[in-house]
């Protein structure tokens, strides 16, 4: 008896199946790179089974999606964010300050935070990057206030669809022991280290395919004690999950490393064991040589995140130097109150542009920045199964509509199209095998409400503020 045979003679349900047809190219980034003409996929339950030209796919399937007319790819990947911050865009009085004056006026802010703001923006901000063709996307979530916990986020993705890396962040140093935090947003560490064991235990799947994997994230050198850091890499390796955390953001969190430490970033990192595969570090726009040979050596990955550091002047990251020296990188949108937007076909186009302004008008081709936000995401995240479109691969994927006016005159290379021409928005994107996004709008839950209330929920924000 087949397994098939076995499974219908037990009663279990057999997977559905999916078929995506006609696709005018199929951008695959499997091992050869391949862009497919009139092509297509066909799925079971959450894996794809086939990858090629519609020709030579299975005909018939239980759900079947015909996509002429536009460019197929793997769901792009996210590898920093904070979602909150969504509550705090273009705050006024941190819209002209580079990293740490920009922290010190929104902290104030933040102390006021309810659980409900952080689901509900966990939601908004997942809607904002499922729109722009983002299939998994790892959260910074770093402070706790008010009952606030990782929880809150961990319940959004579930609600809504994505894929998701939860990162059990965390600040212990605060003001009066020479951090930058106020004391009220820090944490005692005993108490970070037992709720991050918690969430291991409770959410953690560690399973090909898992839809959540919780990551240990102390926030970042100047928040966090160096006790902190080891014992956070101890109980990371002990439970065999990821490490995330900002290093060498700008050329002041470089003086407070060498000042505080008598280091630099990359050398504190290394001292504390905050290198390996199995951990990356959000921004690096400073690491020096030095640092991205340890980086390489060591395999550890960096979360590129271009607007953020433009829009805090924190300066251009060497990435085209880190990815010929092979230190994996992948795109970030980093925080909504950095960037404020979470596109991530955006912040590929930028991640492009930015080495060019810095290092010449070949650092970086269309197709690198697409691998950055696919493949890159996928190696940085510890993950093998996304990032590429081909057998027994999760079944996650977007589509672009080409028949759109930011396309026009560019169809000759569609693919370097997505990069060069304006950002555009899906028009499909399928998750673990489930529609996410149909025709350009989410199917998971209604926009519109989710947005009156996230609004509502930042205008309070802001009133508390102005109140304390």
């Amino acid at each position: 008896m087949t397994n098939d045979e076995s499974m219908h003679a037990s009663g279990a349900a057999r997977p559905k199946t999916m078929l995506v047809k006609h696709a005018d190219v199929l951008v695959t980034m499997d091992g050869a790179r391949r862009e497919l003409r009139d092509a297509g996929l066909y799925i079971e339950g959450n894996r794809i089974l086939a990858v090629g030209p519609t020709s030579e796919l299975p005909s018939t399937a239980d759900q079947v999606l015909d996509l002429r007319g536009h460019l197929v790819m793997p769901g792009l990947v996210n590898t920093h964010h904070h979602m909150y911050q969504s509550l705090t865009r273009a705050v006024p009085a941190a819209q002209n300050a580079e990293l740490f004056g920009w922290l010190t006026s929104l902290y104030r802010i933040w102390a006021h935070l309810t659980p409900e703001m952080i689901e509900v923006s966990t939601l908004t901000a997942m809607a904002e990057l499922l729109l722009s063709g983002c299939t998994t996307s790892s959260d910074h979530l770093y402070l706790y206030p008010n009952g606030s916990r990782l929880d809150d986020s961990i319940a959004a993705a579930a609600r809504i669809g994505m894929r998701f890396h939860a990162s059990r962040g965390s600040m212990s140093v605060g003001q009066k022991d020479g951090g930058l935090p106020p004391d009220s947003l820090v944490e005692r560490e005993d108490a970070i280290l037992a709720d991050t064991q918690r969430l291991i235990e409770t959410y953690h799947d560690e399973g090909r395919y898992a839809m959540l994997r919780v990551v240990v994230a102390p926030c970042s050198p100047f928040s966090v004690s160096r006790d902190l850091m080891r014992e956070s890499a101890t109980l990371a390796r002990h439970y065999g999950v990821s490490m995330h955390t900002h290093l060498a953001e700008n050329v002041n969190d470089v003086a407070y490393s060498r000042e505080r430490f008598g280091m630099t970033p990359a050398q504190y990192a290394e001292d504390l064991g905050w290198v390996g595969a199995d951990v990356w570090h959000a921004h690096c726009v400073q690491l020096d040589a030095p640092g991205i040979a340890l980086f390489a050596r060591t395999r550890t990955g960096v979360a590129h995140c271009p607007c953020s550091n433009m829009r805090l002047a924190s300066g251009i990251a060497p990435i085209r130097r880190m990815r010929d020296a092979g230190v994996p990188v992948g795109l970030g949108v980093d925080g909504s109150a950095s960037n404020d937007g979470a596109h991530l076909v955006g912040e590929a186009r930028q991640a492009m542009l930015l080495q060019r302004v810095g290092f010449g008008p070949d650092a970086m081709s269309a197709r690198e920045a697409l691998e950055l936000a696919t493949l890159g995401g996928a190696a940085v995240l510890g993950r093998d199964d996304i990032g590429a479109l081909a057998p027994g691969m999760a079944a996650d994927f977007v589509a672009f509509d080409l028949r759109q006016p930011n396309f026009a005159g560019a169809l000759h290379d569609p693919v370097a199209a997505l990069v060069f021409c304006a950002p555009s928005q899906v028009a499909l994107s399928v998750i673990n095998g489930k529609v996410v996004v149909q025709e350009g709008r989410l199917a998971t839950l209604d926009l519109v409400p989710l947005l009156e209330r996230h609004n509502a929920l930042a205008g309070a924000l802001a009133e508390a503020a102005r109140g304390a």
